[in-house]
Order: C-alpha cells, then structure tokens, then sequence
C-alpha cells in the first residue's frame, strides 16, 4: 500500500514537472512575442516620424535655398550653398557619429527589448 502511495506520489511529480515546464515554455514564447512586437512597434513609430522628419527637412531646405538665392541674386548659388552644407554634416557623421549612433540605438533598442 505504501509503495502504491509512494509510485503514485511520483507519477503525480512527473506529471506536475511536465506541466510545469510546458506553461514556462508557454509563457517565454509570449514574453518573447510580446518583445519583438513591442520592437517592430518601434521601430515603425521611429520610420513614421524619421519619414514626416524627413520631408519636413525637404521643404525647409528648398525654403532656405531659395531665400539664400534671393539674397545673393544667383537662384543657383543657394542650392549650392544648402547642398555643400548638407555634404559637411554627411562628412561629419561618417566620420565621427557612428560610434555614437551605434551607442544610442543599442541604449534605446534594448530599454525597449528588457523593460516591461
């Protein structure tokens, strides 16, 4: 009797495990889809806002080379003027902004990834 109690003592125990690492495994799927949503929202949000940035920088640009254009009396001259100024902070990223950039985006990207 004691040996039935006992086999079914452990029997239960197995069953219980199993069950128990079916949930947590359960669970770490959903945590896990739940991050890379909360990713993917992200990074949507930030190409939603990089893109209306974008264009918003566009017609600042036309605004400010047609008005440099219009103070110098070359049209021309101001979209050269805009134009090398855009070449400079290219130039200026490409050699001195990777490293910060790659910092800013890791920082960011795991807030997102780790906090709940």
């Amino acid at each position: 009797m004691a040996f039935e109690k006992l086999t079914n003592s452990i029997h239960d125990l197995n069953d219980n495990i199993r069950d128990l690492a079916k949930s947590s495994a359960e669970y770490y799927k959903l945590d896990l889809y739940k991050k890379i949503i909360m990713g993917v929202i992200s990074l949507v949000n930030m190409m939603l806002l990089g893109f209306i940035c974008l264009i918003a920088l566009f017609f600042i640009s036309i605004a400010v080379a047609l008005a440099i254009g219009t103070a110098l009396e070359k049209p021309s001259a101001g979209f050269y003027i805009v134009g090398g100024f855009y070449i400079l902070v290219f130039a200026l990223i490409w050699f001195f902004g990777k490293k910060p950039i790659q910092k800013i985006i890791l920082i960011k990207s795991s807030r997102t990834f780790f906090n709940d």
